[in-house]
């Protein structure tokens, strides 16, 4: 993808790489670094440093060379396995392990260990995510469908899309919510200043963002929390949580971890999937047991 920008009077003086990190947000601002360095991105026709201070009038052009993901290996991983057909499969996810291959998790993954298991999955999601219809954070543990065959992978989308599936997480909550239960909705995006982090973002900017949650138990300070999720925006209930004031236990990227309860992990769990099946038309519903990092949060009479 070929790009040129003209700066404003309003860019002088700002940092080169800065000014295209406002204006490619698909791009991290350490890839946009690796461009300039790589002499992909010319200011008024020459090659120029990320620290470069922009003036006004000046036109930086370049090009996005295409991704070319690796094709993923199948490697004997272990898998929880819920439930399994020839048309699907319904995981439960351990904490810690990556959904997919990408940059830093080249292998490892959950696709290495499906590509094991079941040899082809669906093409859709292309040769580095086979099957994968939605994910998990690669902290978070529970319930994950995917697909084994292309028309599987159609339906599934299409409900996720239409939010006919159900989705029921747990998490552990730094402080009790003053309301016990009540409805986030927001619109969610990337968080301007950190691209690590997604956002509460004034509309329009941001996508529409919908959770429901409930306080199911308190202990000490902290409180176990369902959290029932209408739409599957990236770290969706990390940062509506956060947003009420309450960060999930765990979180090193929107909670000061130190001032917390200490957590082995992350404290999210995906406890509830239903969906409706894509070759029987039967709605199924799945449970992926509570980790044990949970039990000093639950509580003496709690069913799954």
């Amino acid at each position: 993808m070929d790009f040129s920008f003209t700066a404003a009077a309003e860019d002088a003086g700002v940092r080169l790489d800065k000014f295209l990190s406002a204006r490619l947000e698909s791009l991290s601002r350490s890839r946009i670094q690796a461009l300039i360095k790589e002499g992909a991105v010319t200011v008024n026709g020459r090659a120029a440093k990320a620290s470069h201070d922009m003036e006004a009038g000046d036109t930086v052009a370049g090009g996005i060379p295409p991704d070319k993901p690796a094709e993923a290996q199948p490697q004997d991983l272990p898998l929880t396995v819920l439930y399994e057909d020839e048309h699907l499969a319904v995981l439960d996810k351990s904490s810690g392990m990556v959904v997919h291959p990408a940059h830093g998790n080249e292998d490892g993954t959950l696709v290495n260990a499906l590509l094991h298991r079941y040899g082809a999955m669906s093409s859709i999601g292309g040769v580095a995510r086979p099957g994968i219809v939605h994910r998990l954070d690669k902290e978070t543990s529970g319930c994950l469908v995917v697909a084994r065959n292309d028309a599987a992978h159609h339906s599934l989308t299409e409900q996720f899309a239409g939010r006919s599936v159900e989705k029921i997480y747990l998490a552990v909550l730094q402080g009790i919510p003053s309301s016990r239960s009540g409805t986030v909705s927001t619109h969610i995006g990337r968080d301007p200043n950190n691209r690590l982090r997604m956002a509460v973002l004034p509309p329009p900017a941001g996508k529409t963002s919908v959770t429901d949650y409930e306080v199911l138990h308190v202990t000490g300070a902290d409180a176990l929390v369902k959290c029932t999720l209408h739409t599957g925006r990236t770290h969706q209930i990390r940062v509506h949580m956060k947003h009420l004031g309450h960060p999930l236990l765990g979180d090193e990227i929107y909670a000061r971890t130190a001032r917390q309860t200490t957590s082995a992990r992350l404290m999210l769990h995906a406890w509830r999937l239903g969906f409706t099946h894509p070759a029987t038309g039967e709605r199924m519903k799945f449970i992926a047991p509570v980790p044990p990092e949970f039990r000093p949060w639950l509580p003496e009479d709690f069913k799954a």
